[in-house]
């Protein structure tokens, strides 16, 4: 006869063996390494991820030790090597790792402010030049960011192919890589290059807004640059917004943790939550691997203009 008492203890059994299970984990993860590359300058990239970071180690019972990855690479060999277990990806970056075999699953993305969860490359050129389109161009001097860059070297390639440009390098003067987004902006600002590729979601949120806010583009006489002082000459079409990726071989229980303190976020830590993007996401999306599955038939395909052009 089943009775209360040994339902009870069924169901302190099973509590027990949940908390057991968690408690296993930890002691086999007593620290966890998120990475994140940097869109911006190091001391800039601290200050916004660090409060996250100390959320995600309070919400998981475990150190959670942030690491400002060099470049989308080092992100990408970082987990091959299982030295980080939880990283920030862009698509292009994501889908190179899924590529070269690295063991890594996504779990998550970020939900603009509108609701939607992409954004878009684009070309950059000071309002002040005479160049509307890229056939303006031809023989000036591109900015973009690193080669693993969705919006900053991938998407740009594509998009140029589908306008006749196979061949990037040829068809600039210069094709600089840049090494941030940021980087990409102070170039196409300081006149070393005359148009830069970039990330855009709206007016309000992108890499060039952020660095409006606060003060970092200056015109020659040490003023302010605004808004105005920009125009975009091309814009892609919609990319799905970047990944969080945790090691495919971590512990299911700690995925879960994971996955839940990135979810509830807004709402138990809101203020850091909104440091990540100056307030301009809403949450974070549940997600799968298989949502990039178009971006790696994308990465496919400009491997394939490379081959080309090499042979």
């Amino acid at each position: 006869m089943i009775t209360r008492r040994l339902i009870l203890a069924g169901a302190a059994a099973l509590a027990f063996a949940s908390s057991a299970s968690a408690e296993d984990w930890k002691a086999k993860y007593p620290e966890l390494t998120f990475a994140v590359v940097p869109a911006e300058n190091a001391s800039g990239v601290t200050e916004r991820w660090t409060p996250f970071v100390e959320y995600l180690s309070k919400q998981l019972g475990v150190k959670v030790t942030l690491r400002i990855a060099n470049d989308y690479a080092a992100v990408i060999e970082g987990q091959r090597a299982g030295n980080i277990h939880i990283a920030s990806y862009g698509s292009a970056s994501f889908a190179r790792a899924r590529l070269t075999g690295v063991k890594t699953d996504a779990f998550a993305n970020d939900i603009n402010a509108d609701g939607s969860t992409g954004y878009y490359s684009v070309f950059f050129v000071k309002a002040s030049s005479p160049y509307k389109k890229v056939d303006d161009l031809k023989g000036k001097n591109l900015g973009l960011v690193d080669p693993n860059s969705t919006s900053g070297n991938n998407v740009p390639r594509f998009e140029l192919d589908k306008m006749g440009i196979a061949d990037a390098d040829s068809y600039f003067s210069k094709v600089v890589f840049t090494g941030s987004h940021e980087n990409a902006m102070l170039a196409l600002s300081q006149g070393t290059v005359d148009v830069a590729a970039n990330q855009w979601t709206s007016d309000d949120d992108s890499t060039l807004a952020q660095m409006l806010t606060k003060g970092m583009l200056k015109n020659a006489d040490g003023s302010a640059m605004k808004k105005d002082d920009f125009r975009i000459i091309h814009k892609s079409a919609p990319i799905i917004n970047g990944p969080y990726a945790y090691n495919s071989d971590l512990p299911e229980d700690a995925k879960a943790a994971i996955a839940k303190a990135f979810f509830e976020a807004p709402t138990k830590d809101k203020a850091a939550f909104d440091r990540l993007s100056d307030g301009q996401k809403k949450g974070f999306h549940p997600a799968t691997t298989k949502d990039w599955d178009g971006t790696i038939e994308l990465i496919k395909f400009v491997d394939a203009l490379r081959k080309k052009k090499a042979s």
